[in-house]
């Protein structure tokens, strides 16, 4: 694997439109490197076996049965609303009436 330069940590704080200086340029340098050796020693191993994946847990439908309940109470809705007509939220416009 190539080594690692300033101008790699540049670039790479370029893309997440972070503005770094000289100190963290270092420190982002030496972070970036070891992380990148770790992922080249996950390379070594042997994941011939291994079923690809989407996510590492079994993903399971956690939404509840939509089944009809009780409302809240039209005037009790809009109690606190700041402007009604009686029936309905009045907010105001905010596209054209096109």
């Amino acid at each position: 694997m190539a080594q690692l330069t300033l101008k790699d940590v540049e670039y790479v704080a370029a893309l997440a439109q972070l503005s770094l200086d000289e100190a963290a340029k270092a420190r982002m340098l030496g972070d970036l490197g070891k992380i990148l050796g770790y992922v080249e020693k996950l390379n070594e191993l042997d994941t011939t076996r291994v079923e690809p994946m989407a996510h590492v847990l079994d993903l399971a439908n956690v939404y509840r049965e939509d089944v009809v309940g009780p409302s809240l109470d039209r005037a009790l809705a809009l109690k606190n609303a700041p402007n009604t007509d009686g029936a309905w939220f009045l907010v105001p416009r905010i596209l054209d009436a096109e």
